[in-house]
């Protein structure tokens, strides 16, 4: 029996099975997922973001790691107490909630026998490796679909399988600057700069998800499989963050979209305003500044028609008299009590909030956007939950992240290996 942590801290507890049933489909009760089986043989963050998104929702995911060193992302911080320890990394704890890990060498013989076992009941391959990999370790996707006919395989890579690029490496930052909005992000004065940390990675992933399930329809729909092919490049190139628009508009109109200089274009008030406890951003210019006067309590200094005039909003003397003024009356107040007053006003803003602010924010709380989740190594820690809610198919913890190896021996059995199997298996590094 497993604790399955679901919405508003409600802890129930279901009998789950501990790997794939090759006998036939096992399903939880009410998860959208609960009849999919996935082979993981993803590493770091897009390819476990995408399996983590299945999983989450009821997929029954079998992780495929390096003996001894698992995946990288294993290696990788946050860890608690600053002490690294591959059993402990945060990111790699986030990533593989309601994962099985199995190690094997894929190099070896018997590792391959292993994952054609497993691919059999599979319903999705996930990899996650440079391309040409598959094929030089005899998983090329026709091979595998020569066992099972409505496999869907989908393949995460930084350029895609095809093409010129295909086998350069690269880092998010230079994907961002190849395929994504960097170009345009940032301020005139300085060089351009990247989104946050591995935002890209996670885009790619989640884009990767969606893809496959809309294979796995397909294979369900006309029993066919085929292979995804995902490019975190073109992930970027197709991306929301402005990126779709501004290529559109280059051909319209040949123009290139620059960095506006500091305080620029959108008039005032504008940006990130520092509070007695930190920041607060605020977006009021142009025809808004109205509300921006209202949050300030409407102050006679802002009567004045010279605020109101043609061109008021572009006057830099004008923009930086008000924030003077904006900045007298935020310092004397948090960021939550401007933020509530802002709302009033109905002023565009938000606070800027640290991981320990949103951690206890009570609104993401009250809806359930963190959960704390138990791990045999790592101690009990609050991690991120579901992106979205689906009513009738809740989101769950089935189970924590692995640790290295954790279910070699249930899924082997399940394959029909005996315990002395196994052990040969261990010594001759297969496992």
């Amino acid at each position: 029996m497993r604790s399955v942590y679901c919405l508003g801290g409600e802890r129930k507890v279901y009998s789950v099975a501990s790997c794939w049933n090759l006998r036939g489909r096992t399903s939880l009760p009410d998860l959208a997922l609960g009849d999919v089986k996935v082979l993981d043989l993803t590493n770091l963050v897009a390819g476990p973001y995408c399996t983590k998104l299945l999983a989450d929702y009821g997929a029954d995911v079998i992780k495929v790691e390096i003996p001894g060193l698992g995946d990288g992302a294993r290696r990788l911080g946050p860890f608690p107490g600053d002490m690294p320890h591959r059993e402990k990394s945060g990111l790699f704890l986030h990533l593989n909630t309601n994962k099985q890990s199995i190690t094997l060498d894929l190099q070896t013989e018997a590792a391959g026998i292993v994952i054609r076992e497993l691919i059999r009941e599979a319903d999705i391959l996930v990899e996650s490796f440079r391309p040409g990999t598959m094929a030089q370790l005899g998983m090329a996707y026709e091979s595998l679909r020569s066992i099972n006919p409505t496999l869907v395989m989908t393949s995460i890579s930084n350029f895609g399988q095809t093409g010129p690029y295909r086998d350069y490496r690269l880092t998010d930052v230079m994907v961002y600057g190849m395929g994504g909005e960097m170009y345009s992000t940032g301020i005139a004065e300085r060089e351009p700069v990247k989104l946050g940390v591995n935002v890209l990675l996670y885009q790619a992933g989640a884009t990767a998800s969606v893809a496959t399930m809309g294979a796995l329809f397909a294979a369900r729909e006309q029993g066919i499989g085929q292979h995804v092919d995902v490019s975190i490049m073109e992930t970027q190139a197709g991306s929301i963050d402005r990126r779709m628009s501004t290529l559109i508009g280059f051909q319209y109109t040949g123009e290139i979209t620059g960095r506006n200089p500091h305080g620029s274009g959108a008039g005032y008030p504008f940006g990130a305003t520092p509070c007695s406890d930190g920041y607060f951003e605020v977006s009021a210019g142009r025809g808004y500044f109205p509300r921006a006067v209202s949050m300030l309590g409407s102050p006679a200094e802002l009567d004045d028609p010279k605020w109101y005039a043609p061109g008021a909003q572009m006057d830099m003397e004008l923009k930086q008299e008000f924030d003077t003024m904006l900045m007298i009356w935020s310092l004397e107040r948090t960021k939550s009590e401007a933020w509530a007053i802002a709302q009033e006003s109905r002023v565009l803003s938000a606070p800027l909030n640290t991981m320990g602010d949103l951690a206890v924010d009570p609104e993401f709380n009250r809806r359930g956007a963190f959960v704390e989740i138990e791990h045999p190594v790592a101690g009990t820690l609050k991690y991120p939950a579901r992106p979205f809610i689906m009513n009738d198919c809740p989101w769950s913890i089935r189970r924590p992240a692995p640790l290295l190896g954790e279910h070699n021996s249930e899924v082997l059995s399940r394959l029909g290996y005996r315990a002395e199997d196994v052990v040969r298996l261990r010594q001759q590094g297969v496992i």
